[in-house]
């Protein structure tokens, strides 16, 4: 490439990563927090429907997954 399409493709990836800036801002900012909410209670409520020899090949106890499944969903 010469010269000048590199400062071209150089101010638009900087336009484009400003407009995606701008539209993360504009949108309600709990969205995130809550599809974390979501993904952690699916998670967990799957977790508790393993059978025995299904949490023994991902490497858990039922007690660690009864601990983790009843989690509430706001804590890590």
């Amino acid at each position: 490439m010469n010269g000048l399409s590199d400062v071209r493709l150089k101010l638009y990836g900087s336009e484009v990563e400003r407009a995606q800036r701008n539209a993360r801002l504009r949108g309600p900012w709990f969205m995130g927090t809550v599809r974390l909410w979501m993904h952690r209670w699916k998670t967990r409520q799957a977790l508790l429907e393993l059978t025995t020899a299904q949490l023994k090949d991902i490497g858990l106890s039922k007690a660690d997954a009864v601990e983790e499944g009843l989690k509430p969903f706001w804590r890590e």
